[in-house]
C-alpha cells in the first residue's frame, strides 16, 4: 500500500504547523495525569518577556504555526497578555490552554483584546465528583465551569480537552453530551500517556485490545457531533478512521468541521513533523511526553534547532521506524506513539505498544 520515504525539513514533513509553549510550569492544581508534575512552583529559569518576545519573533521569521500557550497554567504569567499581543502582531495564530479557574469575564475580554483565538479547558470527568479526583483539587470542576460562562459571555471561543483513561473511559457519552451542552467549538480526546506524574498512573491506561473500541466509540462521536472532535495522543485513531470511514463509503476528512485550521490533522503522530514542544526553561522536544531534548532556543536559534537537530530529522525519517511500525502499510497516517514507544523500549523510533494491528506484510508471512 506504501513504501515509507524520507521527509526533509522544509518539505511536507518538516513545515513546523502546531508549536505548544510550556511558559510557566507553575499550577493551582495537582492533577494525576499530568506530564510536568506541576505544583505551584516557582520554578526558576523560566524565559523572560524579552527572550519571549525574541523566540516568537524567531519563530515567525520562518513559520507560521499555532501557537498554544500552555503550562502549568499560563495565567500565572503575569506577562501572558504582553505576550500573546506580539505573538498576533507577529502574525502568529495565538491560542491558550488554561484549566479555567482564573479566567475571569474581564480577563476573556483581554484574551480576545490580543489576538487569542481560542482557549482550551480540560474536563476530564461526567461531574465534580470524578473530575476533582482526577485534577487532585477540590472544586477544580466548577472552577473549570467558572472558566467556561466566562468565555461564552465574551463570545471566546473554546473546546474541552479530555484525557481518556481508566478511570473515566465509560462516562465518555457523558462527557461528549457535556461538551454539546456547554458550547464546545471542538472537543479533543487525549489518551494518556504515562509520562511525568501520570507515569504513576500506568495502571490507568487502557489496554491496545480496549483502545481499539474506545477508538471506533470516538469515531462514531466524530461523525455525529455538531462540533469538531479531534484525537490526540492515539495515532492508530487515522487508521481506524480511514477504515470504518471506507467500510461506510465515507470520503474523509469525516464530521461537519473537516480538518481545517485550528483542527486541522494530517498524521496521527506529529511530533518532531510538524509539531513541537517548548519548555518553561526552553528545552525542546517532540512532544510534551516524549522527554528527549532537541535543543535549548536559549543557546541555539529555533530555525537550527527544527531543521537541524538530529531527533527531529529521524523522526521525519519514516524508514528508521523499527518493528511492526516500520513495516506498516499506515505509517504515513499513522506512525504510532513516538512516546509511548520511548517509555516502553528506550527507543523512541520503536514499534507503539498499544496498537494491536498487525501490518499486512507480517500477516502474509505468519499466514
Amino acid at each position: 500500500m506504501k513504501k515509507t520515504e524520507i521527509h526533509t525539513p522544509g518539505g511536507s514533513g518538516g513545515a513546523l504547523r502546531l508549536v505548544a509553549w510550556e511558559l510557566t510550569r507553575s499550577c493551582n492544581l495537582s492533577c494525576r495525569h499530568c506530564r510536568a508534575a506541576a505544583e505551584r512552583g516557582p520554578y526558576p529559569g523560566e524565559l523572560s518577556t524579552e527572550e519571549a518576545k525574541k523566540l516568537l519573533e524567531d519563530i515567525a521569521a520562518f513559520s507560521s504555526p499555532i501557537m498554544i500557550l500552555t503550562g502549568g497554567e499560563p495565567l500565572f504569567r503575569e506577562d501572558i497578555l504582553e505576550i500573546a499581543s506580539y505573538g498576533t502582531e507577529l502574525g502568529l495564530r495565538m491560542v491558550l490552554a488554561t484549566n479555567g479557574t482564573l479566567l475571569t469575564r474581564p480577563l476573556a475580554r483581554e484574551l480576545i483584546d490580543v489576538g487569542i483565538k481560542r482557549i482550551s479547558i480540560s474536563i476530564d470527568g461526567k461531574d465534580e465528583t470524578s473530575h476533582d479526583r482526577l485534577r487532585g483539587v477540590t472544586g477544580a470542576f466548577s472552577g473549570a465551569l467558572f472558566g467556561i460562562e466566562n468565555a461564552k459571555s465574551e463570545n471566546l471561543s473554546f473546546q474541552l480537552n479530555t484525557t481518556v483513561t481508566r478511570r473515566n473511559v465509560d462516562e465518555l457519552e457523558e462527557i461528549e453530551k457535556l461538551a454539546s451542552d456547554l458550547g464546545a467549538e471542538a472537543h479533543h480526546l487525549f489518551l494518556l500517556v504515562p509520562t511525568g506524574r501520570g507515569s504513576e498512573m500506568a495502571e490507568d491506561s487502557l489496554s491496545a485490545k480496549e483502545y481499539e473500541r474506545v477508538l471506533a466509540d470516538i469515531y462514531r462521536y466524530e461523525t455525529t457531533a455538531a462540533h469538531q472532535v479531534k484525537v490526540t495522543c492515539a495515532p492508530q485513531y487515522m487508521r481506524i478512521r480511514k477504515t470504518l470511514a471506507e467500510k461506510e463509503g465515507r470520503t474523509l476528512p469525516v464530521g461537519p468541521h473537516g480538518g481545517h485550521g485550528l483542527a486541522a490533522t494530517t498524521r496521527g503522530c506529529l511530533g518532531g513533523t510538524a509539531f513541537l514542544f517548548i519548555s518553561h526553561i526552553g528545552d525542546t522536544q517532540p512532544c510534551g511526553y516524549l522527554e528527549i531534548n532537541g535543543g535549548n532556543v536559549r543557546t541555539t536559534p529555533i530555525r537550527e534547532i527544527w531543521e537541524s537537530s538530529p531527533v527531529y530529522t529521524r523522526l521525519r525519517d519514516y524508514s528508521q521506524l523499527t518493528g511492526k511500525c516500520g513495516k506498516c502499510e499506515y505509517t504515513d497516517i499513522c506512525g504510532g506513539c513516538r512516546a509511548r514507544a520511548f517509555e516502553d523500549s528506550g527507543d523512541y523510533m520503536g514499534p507503539e505498544p498499544l496498537c494491536p494491528y498487525v501490518p499486512a506484510s507480517m500477516a502474509k508471512r505468519r499466514a
